[in-house]
């Protein structure tokens, strides 16, 4: 699929799964628990201490090159995916868009950043206004494929591109990795998990880095 079609349908789609997500957190999320409370169940899988998703150096929608390092004092959500991808990426941005708004104050402490998979077809023109459909806030991340393969590694993404009658599609782990104020791998979210168990977590690294 070339870039210049996502002025059209696809872009509206979008754009409706996010104005969808933000309707549906009219509230901003309450995390259950105050500071100085035992610690709650995480929803997500904790992986502190992996010896993995340690670096990430690519360059964003906006020409900058950005590492982990620019985002300390944040929590990251980081997600691989692809602009052409017709269910799971936009899905996944939505319910962003919805932990977002749950957050409420406290999103403003959180980073979302999106890795493309497919730097071939991703322009930084394309993921500009891919992420700006979404959110004003959400950072598209590209490189050489060689970058892009090296990220991939780091963070035991698989992807795969995959031939189709028109060309091709991608293939792809659908996972959310959460990484704390402090730049350390801490939490793997599933994609069928919920913006509550998202939000959930988030709140609780953001108190534990407060």
């Amino acid at each position: 699929m070339n870039p210049e079609r996502f002025a059209a349908a696809p872009r509206r789609r979008w754009l409706g799964l996010a104005a969808a997500a933000l309707a549906a957190a009219a509230t901003p999320w309450l995390a259950g628990c105050e500071r100085g409370a035992d610690r709650p169940a995480l929803r997500g899988i904790d992986v502190t201490g992996a010896p993995y998703g340690r670096t990430l150096s690519l360059t964003d929608q906006h020409g900058q090159r950005r590492t982990l390092e620019d985002f300390r004092g944040k929590v990251v959500m980081l997600y691989f995916g692809f602009v052409q991808c017709p269910d799971v990426c936009p899905t996944a941005l939505a319910r962003a868009v919805e932990v977002m708004q749950r957050l409420g104050p406290d999103a403003g402490r959180v980073q979302l950043l999106f890795v493309t998979v497919d730097p071939e077809r991703d322009t930084p023109a394309l993921l500009r206004d891919y992420m700006a459909a979404f959110h004003p806030s959400f950072l598209g991340l590209t490189g050489t494929p060689e970058e892009i393969a090296a990220a991939a590694r780091e963070f035991k993404v698989y992807y795969a591109k995959v031939p189709t009658g028109s060309g091709y599609t991608m293939d792809h782990s659908a996972q959310t990795y959460l990484i704390d104020a402090q730049g350390r791998l801490r939490i793997v979210l599933k994609h069928e998990q919920t913006a509550d168990d998202y939000a959930h977590d988030i709140a609780w690294l953001l108190r534990e880095g407060a």
